[in-house]
């Protein structure tokens, strides 16, 4: 069945790891997935099962104009098994894709469970020593310190940067008679979000209040770096007083029924569940203290009997400088059966550590059947992303950093042409690009039966 080995070794289960176990499976490769829960959790985790979404629930944009919507397209293209099952389980989002967390774990749980080439196995492995079979480290930025140290001595130092959750709200707490439903421009159903209004004054002594409280800081060893694309909002207002208000807090399409306008700033929370019973506080990651934000969070208008369920927190994430310490097929120079996949190798966000991991399952699925393996092409987002791990659009010198997938990866356009043209030409170039890739030989492997190509 297989060629150069009997199975693979996946450790962790989250979205990179259930996704490569699922489709390893799939393709007729036996899988040995290794997962420390409910043994063990990191800081950031609190459910049992695998494919935990521990900041937020939203795998964001839909829409193929924005690079993260594209990357979505190809996966469906490539009948990915967990992007199928976030769309069973989403919950309104507007033009976003968001999930019940705890129905989507459960659903991915299932779906190993009912795999019969998926043994799963609660284990906190501290090697892969003991077995000469493929292994795919999916350990996501929270690696356990034996783990992390292991792939340290093999690889030196680490890099590392700091990360942040935001809290999460009863939705029987909010006082719905000030906070109002509605989609920016009404996108969507048009009543997916929950919109809280502020006039200017009560923006400024909410920015005021943020600047002022206490935090919680790393240890005197550790030294801050925070990924761009998740930054607590206490660090966006230190970078201006208006900050916030064209970031998180910005209020544009989203009048207010009660005056018909625009208010000053807006704070929009996003439905957590399919009851809509708890709402997401979007773009409030922080690392204020918990006293420091019921204070603050409770002052918010319609907040003032606001029930937490989840404060937010800071946590160290970890990565590895990929284009240095990993080979073209994503595995460790000096242990070429040894794979890592998802953020651990400086990937970011929910739907790139699925990607990952699905391409390292279709490159190490291709091997076992004795295909060689051809990278996605640049133009392509999963191409791009994967370039991005390749450094190959890193400019010289500048260090390997997480990365969502956005057009800025993508190889540059040969043409030039107006701005507002740019985009809808990537688009039709890599939907060009990723169809003959598909149809090139390099993708699929025996048996396998691919989803129809997107439109």
């Amino acid at each position: 069945m297989t060629q150069g080995f009997d199975r693979v070794n996946i450790v962790g289960a989250g979205l990179a790891g259930s996704e490569a176990a699922l489709m390893l499976a799939r393709a007729g490769i036996p899988v040995a997935l290794y997962e420390q829960k409910p043994e063990a959790r990191t800081p950031a985790q609190v459910l049992d099962g695998p494919a935990e979404l521990v900041c937020s629930n939203s795998f964001r944009s839909n829409n193929p104009l924005n690079a993260v919507g594209l990357i979505k397209e190809e996966l469906e293209n490539l009948d990915s098994p967990l992007l199928a099952l976030a769309k069973e389980y989403s919950v309104p989002a507007g033009d976003a894709l968001a999930v019940d967390r705890e129905r989507f774990s459960e659903a991915v749980g299932q779906a190993l469970t009912d795999e019969p080439l998926v043994t799963q196995i609660v284990e906190c492995v501290t090697d892969w020593d003991s077995d000469p079979n493929p292994w795919v480290i999916a350990t996501g930025p929270l690696t356990a310190d034996k783990l992390a140290q292991r792939l340290q001595e093999e690889l030196g130092p680490s890099c590392a940067f700091f990360d942040s959750i935001a809290p999460i709200v009863d939705a029987e707490s909010i006082d719905q008679s000030i906070v109002y439903a509605l989609s920016r421009y009404g996108k969507g159903e048009g009543d997916e979000y929950l919109n809280i209004p502020l006039n200017k004054a009560q923006y400024e002594d909410f920015v005021d209040a943020v600047l002022t409280s206490p935090k919680v800081t790393p240890h005197d060893f550790e030294k801050p770096k925070y990924f761009e694309g998740c930054l607590p909002l206490e660090v966006v207002a230190e970078r201006g007083r208006e900050s916030l208000r064209f970031g998180a807090m910005k209020p544009v399409g989203l009048p207010d029924p009660a005056t018909g306008k625009e208010p000053y700033a807006v704070v929009q929370l996003r439905a957590e569940n399919h009851g809509r019973t708890a709402y997401n506080m979007v773009g409030f990651q922080t690392r204020l203290t918990w006293g420091a934000q019921t204070q603050i969070f409770r002052a918010l208008p319609g907040m003032s009997e606001a029930k937490f369920l989840r404060l937010g927190v800071i946590h160290r994430n970890t990565y590895v400088d990929a284009p240095q310490v990993l080979d073209d097929r994503l595995a460790l120079h000096r242990v070429p059966h040894v794979h890592l996949a998802g953020q651990i190798t400086g990937c970011e966000g929910y739907i790139e550590s699925l990607s990952v991991g699905h391409m390292v399952a279709r490159m190490l699925a291709r091997s076992a059947h004795g295909l060689s393996w051809q990278a996605p092409p640049l133009q392509t987002a999963i191409g791009a992303l994967w370039g991005h791990l390749r450094g190959a659009m890193r400019a010289p010198g500048s260090a390997h950093e997480p990365n969502n997938v956005h057009w800025g990866l993508f190889a540059p356009l040969e043409e030039r042409l107006p701005k507002r043209r740019r985009k809808e030409r990537r688009l039709e170039i890599a939907r060009q690009r990723f169809a003959e890739w598909r149809l090139s030989g390099e993708l699929s492997y025996p048996g396998e039966a691919l989803a129809p190509e997107a439109g």
